[in-house]
């Protein structure tokens, strides 16, 4: 019979193998061995690899939700109205900025319709309002909902791993924009917090424009 502690160390292992995953999907030696050998999947990479993403999320997501376990903590009174406020801005943050982005980029449409084979992102350097202020906005926000959430153990070890992963992810994912970015991208990277905001780093409109404009 499977034990309580059996079950938490099992919701570890399905979070542990999804990033797992997901970070060798997303890992540039995998696309270039994808674009040598099968160059004719490279088109669909993009969508197939959201597709996958989503997918493999079911399982530690469900375990996350259905094993029980002690409350940690929980938002009441005006920490509920204030957990919760800060919880839509963020939405709504997450909402806003997809106007920076190029959804069909993102999604992997465009390079299906384009029949795209480049291992490359094919979205250019750009600095949206919100990366003016953290490398990473979308993590940011991220981090946010998970942890105005009311907190039960299973969610606690989830939302550990969680942060860990973006921790993680987005050095990982720093190594492939200093591939596509160069120089340029490490100028950012010392000018611009990776996730925090701070009030004394920070881009304005025009120094955002001036490096955007680099060659």
């Amino acid at each position: 019979m499977i034990t309580h502690l059996q079950t938490l160390w099992i919701l570890v292992l399905a979070w542990v193998v999804y990033s797992a995953i997901h970070s060798w999907l997303a890992s540039l030696q995998l696309k270039r061995y994808v674009m040598e050998h099968w160059p004719g999947l490279m088109p669909a990479y993009r969508l197939c690899f959201n597709g996958l993403a989503l997918l493999l999320l079911i399982p530690p997501l469900w375990l996350t939700y259905t094993l029980p376990g002690p409350v940690l903590w929980e938002w009441s009174g005006l920490a509920w109205w204030f957990g919760n406020g800060i919880a839509l801005l963020a939405v709504a943050g997450v909402f806003w900025s997809m106007q920076d982005y190029d959804g069909g980029e993102f999604l992997g449409l465009s390079q299906l319709r384009g029949r795209v084979v480049s291992v490359e992102d094919q979205e250019g350097f750009h600095i949206s309002t919100l990366h003016r202020f953290v490398r990473h906005p979308w993590y940011s926000l991220s981090l946010v909902l998970v942890w105005t959430r009311d907190v039960d153990l299973p969610f606690f070890i989830s939302a550990m791993i969680i942060t860990l992963y973006f921790v993680i992810g987005y050095r990982l994912e720093e190594r492939k924009l200093e591939v596509y970015h160069g120089a340029r991208y490490r100028r950012y990277r010392q000018l611009v917090p990776a996730l925090v905001p701070l009030p004394w780093r920070y881009l304005t409109r025009s120094q955002a424009q001036r490096l955007q404009d680099e060659g």
